[in-house]
């Protein structure tokens, strides 16, 4: 399996990262598998950073084989939604970027990418719609609405679809809203998708 994600995503996220430029296109970046973080297990902060950043997002799962998918069939190759957590090592994300080097190694380092308990998309009348948020501490950091995305779930797998062929059990990260932040050793993460809690670990 492979993890597709979106940056950029959300314009008041693209604001508070002083990003002005508007694509035309989604900006995709990509995770090896070594990045999943799961079954609640903790994060523990790497020592090559120290600035590690959360950026919440709604995670999509891929359920059919496609390629070159349109729009408009692109509903039916994902069946499940979670909530993740994109971790970034923002201090080499600036170092990568001054450079004009590619800027994989601050995103897909070993468990930088944490996800939720899948639930089936059905349960939901309006994908365009879905409220997630995060809580740290029991405080909420963090909120996001699909209906705010540049790009929506199925341009995004049209678009990824052009190039790469997608399987069964790939994860789409869907992009993070305002809000991010660094995390610290002891913190204690709460993902929610509309009321029902779906992510819960702690910070090492």
């Amino acid at each position: 399996m492979k993890i597709i994600a979106v940056g950029m995503n959300y314009a008041r996220h693209n604001k508070e990262l002083g990003h002005t430029v508007v694509n035309e296109d989604p900006v995709i970046f990509m995770k090896p598998d070594s990045a999943i973080l799961k079954d609640g297990k903790p994060f523990f902060i790497p020592d090559f950073s120290d600035e590690i950043h959360y950026e919440t997002e709604l995670v999509v799962r891929i359920c059919r084989l496609g390629k070159n998918i349109a729009a408009r069939f692109a509903y039916r190759y994902y069946d499940a939604v979670t909530v993740g957590i994109d971790f970034t090592a923002r201090d080499l994300q600036r170092k990568f970027r001054e450079v004009g080097n590619p800027w994989e190694l601050c995103k897909g380092f070993d468990n930088s990418a944490a996800i939720g308990t899948f639930v089936p998309l059905e349960q939901f009348s309006d994908k365009e719609n879905l409220n997630f948020h995060l809580k740290i501490d029991g405080k909420e950091v963090q909120r996001g609405d699909t209906a705010d995305m540049l790009f929506k779930i199925d341009d995004i797998i049209a678009y990824v679809s052009q190039f790469v062929t997608l399987k069964i059990g790939d994860l789409l990260f869907t992009g993070t809203p305002a809000g991010v932040g660094p995390v610290s050793p002891g913190q204690h993460l709460e993902g929610y998708l509309e009321h029902e809690k779906l992510l819960d670990f702690y910070i090492r």
